[in-house]
């Protein structure tokens, strides 16, 4: 049952090994963005570009082989899946476009090629159609970009350093009043609460496995009964220790620490940020150049 151990997603895991461990967090918050942003507007094949650098950084970063190694898997399936999903199910057939002018008065020299087939694939009421396969590559590869970069960022990152991060970088906001280094707190504690809550479901899950129920028996609405109850009690328990939180906070009369006065890692060498930097310039201007639609 200790299944959420064994994938540290969206946690930081403690180590020394590994390239990406010692890039400035800065960039890395630069380099999630363009994972982010770059595909919106993009070809397909710029999508699947990404993908394989992401899986590149992923095997070049120097992580541990554990930290990756079921997740990785776990995420290429479930991207997958939702693809496919979204490639197969039926959608409405499109009608054709109306002749704005009468087919006499286009006299062409040579006859045009042979259109290429619009449906690609169909067996009964399922069907992938040119549309359809597009639609799902970016859901596919959306979803793997989102969650990897995200999991990168997280896994290799102390919380310590992205919220000074994302003081950093929101640094010029405080000149409009914007609270940057209450909203670097916040992200802090955030970053806190989430083993607590992995926590709080695995419990729950653990609860529910030692009763050995069954959930044939249960039924639909039985089955739907029990995830709801899970759910509630999941909320009301992160919502306890959330309000917790909030008093021993108060019992330590709500002082608080900037994230510029927090104790960050040791900076990392200005060749790698250097050379983090111009891949991200050289990103951006591949992206300008060959992945527009």
């Amino acid at each position: 049952m200790d299944w959420l151990r064994q994938l540290p997603l969206g946690q930081y895991v403690a180590g020394r090994r590994g390239w990406l461990r010692r890039l400035d967090p800065r960039l890395k918050y630069a380099w999630s963005l363009a994972f982010l942003i770059t595909p919106i507007l993009a070809s397909p094949w710029w999508r699947l570009a990404l993908v394989g650098l992401l899986l590149l950084i992923t095997l070049a970063s120097g992580l541990p082989w554990r930290l990756w190694r079921r997740s990785v898997p776990l995420l290429l399936a479930l991207s997958l899946a939702v693809g496919l999903l979204a490639a197969v199910l039926p959608s409405p057939r499109e009608q054709p476009q109306p002749v704005q002018r009468p087919p006499q008065e286009l006299q062409l020299s040579q006859p045009l090629p042979a259109p290429p087939a619009w449906e690609l694939w169909q067996a009964g009421p399922l069907r992938i159609t040119r549309r359809s396969a597009e639609l799902g590559v970016n859901s596919a590869t959306l979803l793997f970009t989102v969650m990897q970069s995200a999991n990168l960022l997280l896994v290799s990152t102390p919380p310590e350093a992205l919220a000074w991060g994302l003081t950093a970088l929101l640094a010029p906001l405080a000149w409009l009043g914007v609270p940057v280094e209450r909203l670097g707190f916040q992200l802090l504690l955030a970053l806190r609460f989430l083993p607590l809550v992995q926590e709080e479901l695995q419990n729950l899950l653990r609860a529910v496995a030692t009763r050995a129920l069954n959930l044939k028996q249960l039924g639909w609405r039985g089955a739907t009964n029990l995830v709801l109850a899970v759910g509630e009690r999941l909320l009301a328990n992160v919502l306890l220790r959330a309000e917790q939180g909030a008093e021993a906070l108060q019992a330590r009369g709500g002082q608080w620490r900037a994230p510029s006065q927090l104790r960050l890692p040791p900076p990392a060498a200005a060749g790698l940020n250097a050379l983090a930097l111009a891949g991200l310039l050289l990103l951006l201007a591949m992206r300008w150049r060959y992945g527009r639609i």
